[in-house]
């Protein structure tokens, strides 16, 4: 009797932001949790249709911003796990594609409401201590953003199922939305939990079982994701938890016949080599695999001279020093005229140095530290060629210690040269690159920004002059696929900014939106003809 009603979602309203102010119940429960995860080492199996599956092949979790601190062993997914896990996804596909799509949107409503909740403190510092985020920045991501994710998703998925195509008096049609045939491969980034989540949970709900790869570096929120899924009530193999080395696992997964999709976060070398794998195995596929990614970003703040000199410096430290610039979404160059400049310089400077920086337990740290030993390695090479450069020069920050963790202070170098490697190549770290042009000159610089870099995610503009804000829209329209005006072009939120960039950041299929589920259907139309014809002749052949 299930189906003898019509049922919709109502537009969700996005997750509060806790605030965390000294006292407060949110504030007291994620310390003690901090100190719960410090104290503890756990240890983190693979989870394959449900169970949890141990290789004894392990690496190890330690807070990149105290390296003394263990807190995770976890498993690693080899050959035997993988083949483990696609079977296991296959065989959970049937039940779940046909389960009512309103049973699956309930167990993601379930899990909303667990994250808010009971599971709010967990999540958060989980993922503060794995991926070294501060209080905000966790909050916002890994609790925030995620349960938007689910709710939107719902709301989303239960629109497209609404719309229908015309029917006439003699016949009857439809549409239905079909998940894809075979299982999908979901590899996520280290820097968003939210991001974790979404990966495989938005073929889920669609009706699709998946293979979801962690990112090493955050395995410990994404195992209690798992967990969360788990007690929401999600099937046994819907989601299959195979952590381990990407170059191991990614081209087992990509040579089965059976690859129906692949949700990618993360470098846009990596997905290249993907879609390269998959074009080389084309003739092999059942059918041919959805490419959903979202890649790289060298995104950047450009300021008109009508430009607020405070709203400017807030952008362009929020923006390229949050998280410690890694995010794809992060500025990390700054087109400043130079008279501007002369107003914003010492004030600009003045903030920068004074940043706090350390742990994630002090609240009162803005800024944390970088991810691990490699990315370290990467970010202070660019710092290093920089206090090398004839045409550029460090004026703020530069310096950096890995001794207890991976800090490095937040970093500003000025350049002379548009196309100075810190302006074109993406950084993934503190490091903001500043080039200032004559503000005669704004349309000509305009273009160049557009010309420098080869990705196409986001970008701000800021000026109060409306001719100059609507010359840099149209100039800049392929440079950043989420646009901000008067704002830093990091933040976007589910339901309101849907995110994704083309060119060399990804294929812009805009997480959290419509659009993004639909890449996971595949829509089948159903024609009922109510008065089949009984002759095959038609009115025009009456007569020679």
């Amino acid at each position: 009797m299930g189906h003898n009603r019509i049922f919709s979602l109502e537009r969700p309203e996005n997750e509060p932001i806790l605030k965390y102010l000294p006292g407060s119940p949110e504030r007291i429960n994620v310390k003690k949790k901090l100190q719960e995860m410090k104290e503890k080492t756990i240890e983190i199996p693979l989870v394959i249709g449900g169970e949890e599956v141990r290789t004894d092949n392990l690496g190890e979790i330690r807070c990149p911003h105290d390296h003394s601190i263990l807190l995770a062993r976890y498993h690693k997914a080899g050959p035997e796990e993988v083949d483990r896990a696609i079977e296991a996804a296959l065989e959970a596909r049937e039940e779940w594609a046909a389960m009512s799509w309103e049973d699956r949107t309930a167990i993601f409503e379930r899990a909303a409401c667990l994250l808010s909740d009971s599971w709010r403190a967990t999540i958060n510092a989980a993922t503060m201590l794995g991926q070294s985020k501060n209080i905000y920045q966790a909050e916002i991501d890994a609790v925030c953003e995620l349960i938007d994710f689910f709710r939107f998703n719902n709301y989303y998925l239960s629109r497209i199922y609404q719309e229908q195509p015309a029917s006439s008096k003699q016949e009857i049609n439809k549409l239905e939305y079909r998940p894809l045939e075979g299982f999908v491969f979901a590899v996520s980034p280290f820097n968003f939990t939210s991001i974790a989540g979404n990966l495989p949970g938005a073929p889920a709900v669609c009706g699709n079982t998946v293979l979801w790869k962690s990112a090493s570096r955050a395995v410990l929120s994404n195992y209690y994701l798992i967990k969360l899924y788990q007690e929401a009530g999600l099937p046994a193999g819907v989601i299959n938890f195979i952590p381990g080395r990407g170059s191991k696992i990614g081209p087992q997964v990509m040579e089965d016949p059976r690859l129906a999709g692949i949700h990618f976060t993360g470098s846009t070398e990596t997905f290249r080599q993907m879609w390269q794998t998959v074009g080389e195995n084309i003739e092999s596929y059942h059918s041919y695999p959805r490419i959903v990614g979202e890649t790289g970003g060298k995104d950047f703040i450009f300021a008109h001279k009508s430009a607020d000199p405070e709203a400017l410096i807030t952008a362009l430290i929020r923006g390229a020093y949050q998280y410690q610039g890694q995010k794809c979404s992060a500025a990390s160059r700054a087109y400043i005229p130079e008279k501007l400049w002369e107003v914003i310089r010492d004030d600009f400077l003045e903030e920068v140095d004074n940043i706090k920086m350390g742990s994630v337990d002090d609240f009162t740290n803005f800024v944390n530290a970088v991810i691990d030993a490699p990315a370290f390695a990467s970010i202070t090479s660019y710092i290093d060629y920089a206090r090398q450069a004839e045409d550029a020069r460090i004026i703020s920050g530069g310096s950096y210690d890995d001794s207890q963790g991976y800090f490095i202070k937040p970093t500003v170098i000025l350049t002379e040269n548009p196309k100075f490697k810190t302006m074109e190549e993406e950084i993934f770290g503190p490091v903001l690159t500043v080039y200032l042009y004559s503000e005669e000159e704004y349309e000509e610089n305009l273009k160049l920004c557009d010309e420098t870099s080869p990705y196409g995610l986001t970008g701000s503009i800021f000026a109060r002059d409306r001719e100059a804000v609507r010359l840099a829209r149209e100039i800049l329209t392929q440079a950043a696929g989420n646009f901000y005006v008067n704002d830093k072009p990091t933040g976007a939120v589910v339901g309101r900014q849907p995110f994704g960039g083309a060119r060399a950041s990804g294929t812009n299929d805009k997480a959290g939106s419509k659009l993004n589920l639909l890449r996971w259907l595949s829509p089948r139309t159903i024609k009922e003809n109510l008065v089949p014809p009984r002759d095959y002749r038609y009115p025009h052949m009456e007569e020679k």
